[in-house]
């Protein structure tokens, strides 16, 4: 059997951490037996959703590397969604509800007060042709529900083992509106009938959607997929992730310069027994992905981890993909230039203060102007790979200074900064005369 998964997003909003981690799973999933992956945009609800959105998600996705071998829109499914209505409401399993909303919570009310659990009583079932003609006549118009068998549902769970929904503790599903428009699930169990999806993989919050969802499979006489519920993601703290977090899209992430393989890595290895380190490819993620590796419990997401494989995918970047985006911000100072900084690098914005040093201008940062006059004075006349360390061995013979009174001076001399790249890489970059000019003082 090949394997093949989806993706249905809602093109309401942009995507976040939270919905690009099971589009990543799901695609990891199936990329790594070879198989498919759906990008299938869930725009039943024509009000609330808008190209924008729409045409993000896929530039989220493309970003990341999240390619998809087909595509769909659920807006122009609605023919399908009416025909498996039909066969429902012929079945008996798709019946008429005539409450407000109102009276449903005066209902639910009642049911607790007596200690019974908040379920629909199904007194819809009951109603006569007569009163629902009266309904109608008072400008009701009906919700449909769908008529659970009321039994335990069992699943075999990829993330989760053995897995049971009893159905009979659950409100029948409301699948139709008053107004007509189609809810989550009765679209999408006939969109992964006919689009052949083999594997629903999603949060651990939709488990008891699963037992009604199997149910409407199996009405519509079709072979049931397997499922697998993955823990959720909490904060740092084991805490409920937080609002801030839990909301920040992928482009917020783009723009504060987060690299695509490090936010893949972070959110493909957490919650695992793999390390988490950056992978070297969104591909090699998929082939070392397992659900046996997945843990029971929620997965911390902690953006000191993202940061830091953020850096280590800087630090691995070879210089020919690096190349375009430097020159894209005019940095493109050669290949010395990006093994000299690369190591440095958290941001791949950084780049542009470090190609400031080389190329100037500099303010330098000169405490001492004797320490400084000093260094001049046994500046080598050539200044190569090894100058760095001769230079600095002549200027500790010449002050008597050492350590860090020995090269902090000269490190916020050249570059104006306390921190920064392997002085003994930038020296010959930087280049003599900007060095002389920096040790007198001078913005160079």
């Amino acid at each position: 059997m090949s394997v093949k998964v989806r993706f249905a997003p809602s093109p309401t909003g942009r995507l976040h951490v939270g919905n690009v981690r099971t589009a990543l799973v799901n695609w990891l999933f199936a990329k790594g037996q070879g198989g498919s992956f759906v990008l299938r945009i869930d725009d039943t609800d024509l009000a609330r959703s808008t190209q924008e959105y729409e045409d993000g998600i896929e530039a989220d996705l493309t970003w990341l590397g999240l390619t998809w071998d087909e595509r769909y829109n659920q807006s122009k499914r609605f023919d399908r969604y009416e025909d498996a209505a039909a066969r429902l409401k012929a079945s008996g399993r798709l019946y008429p509800c005539y409450e407000t909303s109102e009276e449903l919570d005066r209902r639910r009310k009642v049911q607790l007060s007596r200690g019974l659990p908040p379920i629909y009583d199904r007194a819809a079932l009951e109603l006569t042709d007569a009163e629902k003609a009266a309904y109608e006549a008072e400008g009701r118009r009906p919700h449909w529900r769908f008529k659970l068998e009321g039994k335990r549902v069992a699943w075999e769970d990829l993330a989760r083992g053995h897995a049971e929904v009893d159905t009979a503790s659950m409100s029948d599903p409301v699948l139709i509106r008053e107004d007509g428009l189609f809810l989550y699930t009765l679209p999408s169990v006939v969109d992964d009938i006919d689009m052949d999806i083999t594997h629903i993989i999603r949060g651990e919050d939709h488990v008891t959607n699963t037992g009604a969802q199997i149910e409407i499979f199996e009405a519509l006489d079709a072979k049931v997929p397997g499922f697998a519920h993955m823990p959720l993601l909490v904060g740092a703290d084991g805490a409920a992730l937080s609002k801030r977090l839990g909301s920040l899209s992928i482009s917020d992430m783009r723009d504060q310069g987060y690299e695509p393989i490090a936010i893949t890595s972070h959110l493909g290895k957490i919650g695992t027994s793999d390390a988490l380190e950056v992978a070297g490819s969104v591909e090699a993620l998929g082939q070392s992905f397992a659900f046996s590796k997945m843990g029971r419990s929620p997965a911390r997401y902690d953006t000191a981890d993202l940061d830091r494989l953020n850096a280590q995918a800087l630090h691995a970047m070879d210089y020919v993909t690096a190349k375009p985006r430097l020159a894209a911000m005019d940095a493109d100072l050669g290949e010395s230039f990006w093994d000299a900084v690369r190591p440095n690098l958290q941001k791949f914005a950084d780049v542009v203060d470090m190609a400031r040093i080389v190329s100037g201008p500099i303010m330098p940062v000169i405490e001492d102007p004797a320490f400084a006059a000093a260094a001049l004075d046994v500046l080598p006349d050539v200044i190569d790979a090894g100058a760095w360390s001769a230079w600095t061995a002549a200027v500790k013979d010449k002050t008597g200074a050492k350590g860090k009174g020995l090269f902090m001076p000269l490190r916020l001399a050249l570059t104006g900064q306390a921190h920064g790249p392997d002085m003994a890489a930038m020296t010959p970059l930087i280049g003599r005369e900007k060095i002389e000019r920096r040790l007198k003082g001078e913005t160079a």
